[in-house]
């Protein structure tokens, strides 16, 4: 997975971990890899290296342990990585747009890529867990508000239609990734700023001139 951790995260690695930061980290690594449905309480604590009662201890469902995942997700993936790369590559609004494509090529492209737990939790949990699949959503609801926030800097009138289509962009080319499909982000890219280009120009339609 893409190197997210925080720094006070790796400070904290000059000092052996506690029991719950191992049970976290566990829970984290096999959650994204297998998913959560996946993913057995025996599987966390031998990973872990503590006991299943030392792990009830700190969680006592497996839902709790699935929404202390999620919560840890959006705070590594989507806000200390995947929106601070964007924010880094670029300045105009558009091209932080077009510029989540490049983030996510070099994330397809590594060998640990391991697609989007939010996808496969909202999968896995279609029927049951309500609890992890609303927090799942409200995770996928908070990345539309950051792509929602760029698309209104740029002007485009339907900032939030706008974001949903960016958003099954993203998706399609996380799931065509994991298909094999690496070059899916750039291919998804090409899409991305027809559909930009579509939306900005609608605007300068829009705007009545001066004559």
């Amino acid at each position: 997975m893409p190197d997210i951790q925080p720094g006070h995260a790796r400070r904290r690695q000059a000092r052996p971990a506690s029991a719950r930061e191992r049970i976290d980290h566990a829970a984290y690594e096999l959650f994204c890899r297998h998913g959560i449905r996946g993913t057995g309480m025996d599987a966390v604590s031998a990973r872990a290296g503590v006991t299943k009662m030392t792990v009830y201890r700190y969680y006592p469902s497996k839902n709790d342990l699935a929404l202390a995942f999620l919560r840890r997700r959006e705070e590594l993936w989507s806000r200390a990585w995947l929106q601070r790369q964007v924010e880094d590559r670029a300045l105009d609004p558009r091209e932080r747009l077009l510029a989540i494509f490049d983030v996510f090529d070099k994330w397809f492209r590594r060998s640990d890529y391991e697609g989007c737990p939010f996808i496969n939790a909202v999968l896995e949990h279609g029927g049951g867990a309500p609890q992890v699949r609303a927090a799942t959503i409200k995770h996928i609801d908070n990345v539309r508000e950051f792509l929602r926030g760029l698309a209104s800097l740029a002007g485009i009138r339907d900032a939030e239609g706008f974001a949903r289509q960016w958003q099954i962009l993203m998706r399609g080319s996380i799931v065509a990734a994991c298909e094999g499909d690496r070059a899916a982000a750039l291919r998804a890219k090409k899409i991305a700023r027809l559909l930009l280009s579509a939306a900005t120009s609608r605007r300068t339609r829009e705007i009545p001139s001066n004559g």
